[in-house]
Parts: structure tokens; C-alpha cells; sequence
């Protein structure tokens, strides 16, 4: 176990696949302190001149296709790219009783140690997905950050009223044991009334700060999950540019939406 900077780097899990052009992605933990360890993947050269932090939506995982895509297309571009699974996310070991906007705020913590450590050289950037805009949102108001450009993808500005209306079911739950699980392919979800308190306390449409930040939006005007109107009113409170793609979906899948959220955020990082 080798520790830079206060966190810890985890040999235990950890490989090197060879990439095209000579990139390798490495992949395994990162400990924070007294706590959980955090998955990573990692990809780019060392003498990158930025590095971008990517941090995946609600149920999703750093396996998701924009992930994958960010993964294939920065490095050649001379980007380094870290993504992370949150807690009870992906590989993630914690469960959710750790789930949490404090846990997951100070993950990007973490990671952003391990990200100026990989990539000295490196400005940092980030790239936020739905809930992972909302998280990093959240640490850009909360924390002292390195970077000051950030590209927030279907943004779930309104995330802390996501879980208002609950189903009969879910209410029970809540009630008999203090959680309910969230079915979903890639990991069932554990939402608890801690999450959910915590999602509460953390309001970007009230208290984001936007200070000298560069930010673009970006986001799909049929997106079925987080309404386009309540990223356009985000949008003109905070004087940050949105890019709207038009019929576009939540996860931004129709026909050449991929490519422009790739391009989008190239431009605004470059």
C-alpha cells in the first residue's frame, strides 16, 4: 500500500491494460481515511496538460457508456481521466447506510488527491452525469477545489426532490425499516432516510456557488427523468451556458447526441 498526500493508493485490485498509442488504464482503490475504499479506473499520460474527473449518474456506475466513451477519446487528446464509483454504486464495497451527499462530496475529494498526484502536471477539470452533476455541484459550493471548469451532462439540478413521491410500497418500507431498495440492472440501491435527509440539506438551485467558475450544460428537451425547464431555470439563475440537444433523452442517446456531449465538453475544457 503506497500513500501520497493523506490517501491511500491500494495495490489489491489493481491491473494495467495496454491501450492503443501506448495509454495503459489502471484500475483499483483509493482509501479515504478511516473509511471505505473507492474504485477507480484511470487513463491518459502523466505529463497530461488536464485531467478530467467523471463522475457517474444515480444507479449508474464508472462502467457507463459515457464513461466508457470519455475513457476511449480524451487520452488521444492528451486528457487524463479519472472516474470513481460512488458508494453502494458499481464495485463500490460500501453499502447504503453510507450513501450519502457528505460521503460522496468527500469522495471527490479524495479522487481530486489522487488525480493531482497521477497527473502533476495536469489542470483538472470535471464531468458531472445527472446525479453526478448534482454531486459535483454540490463540492464546487462545499470544497476548496483545484479545478474551475466543469461540464455538468442532463444535470439533476432538482435532485433533492427526486424522492418526494414515493409508492406505497417504498413508504412502508421507509417507515418498518428506515430504507427501501431501488431495483436496478446494474446494482440494486439501498435509500435510506439519511440519504434522503441529505439530499434535503443539499439544494443547488438554492445555494450553488457560482463564483469565477467555467461551466457549460448540457441537456435533452424530451429528458424524461430531470424536466429541460427546471435546467433552463438553473441555467439563467446561475448565468451558465446550456446546450440544449433537441428531442434528446435523459441519457442523451438518440442519433448524434454522444458525439455532442463529447465535443461540448472538449470545447469547454480546451
Amino acid at each position: 500500500m503506497e500513500r501520497k498526500g493523506g490517501v491511500c493508493y491500494h495495490g489489491y485490485g489493481f491491473k494495467t491494460e495496454k491501450r492503443s498509442g501506448g495509454i495503459a488504464m489502471r484500475k483499483g482503490y483509493i482509501r479515504r481515511n478511516d473509511s471505505y475504499d473507492i474504485p477507480y479506473s484511470c487513463e491518459g499520460y502523466e505529463d497530461a496538460g488536464k485531467a478530467v474527473i467523471v463522475v457517474h449518474g444515480f444507479a449508474s456506475s464508472k462502467e457507463s457508456p459515457t464513461v466508457e466513451m470519455l475513457m476511449r477519446k480524451l487520452p488521444a487528446k492528451g486528457f487524463g481521466v479519472v472516474a470513481f464509483d460512488l458508494p453502494a454504486h458499481g464495485d463500490s464495497p460500501a453499502d447504503g447506510e453510507m450513501l450519502n451527499v457528505e460521503n460522496c462530496v468527500a469522495d471527490m475529494k479524495a479522487v481530486e488527491d489522487f488525480t493531482a498526484e497521477n497527473f502533476p502536471k495536469a489542470e483538472i477539470c470535471y464531468f458531472g452525469s445527472s446525479f453526478g452533476a448534482y454531486i459535483t455541484m454540490t463540492y464546487l459550493t462545499e470544497r476548496r477545489t483545484r479545478g474551475e471548469r466543469a461540464f455538468f451532462r442532463s444535470a439533476a439540478v432538482n435532485m433533492s426532490d427526486y424522492f418526494d413521491e414515493l409508492n406505497d410500497t417504498e413508504k412502508k418500507e421507509l417507515s418498518d425499516n428506515g430504507y427501501f431498495m431501488l431495483e436496478d440492472d446494474v446494482r440494486p440501491v439501498k435509500i435510506t432516510e439519511s440519504f434522503l435527509r441529505s439530499l434535503k440539506e443539499n439544494d443547488p438551485r438554492e445555494d450553488f456557488a457560482r463564483r469565477g467558475l467555467t461551466l457549460r450544460m448540457i441537456h435533452g428537451s424530451c429528458d424524461e427523468d430531470i424536466a429541460y425547464d427546471e435546467a433552463v431555470k438553473f441555467a439563467e439563475k446561475y448565468d451558465i451556458e446550456l446546450v440544449t440537444v433537441e428531442g434528446g433523452d435523459h441519457r442523451l442517446s438518440i442519433p448524434g447526441a454522444p458525439e455532442r456531449v463529447l465535443t461540448e465538453a472538449l470545447d469547454l475544457f480546451k
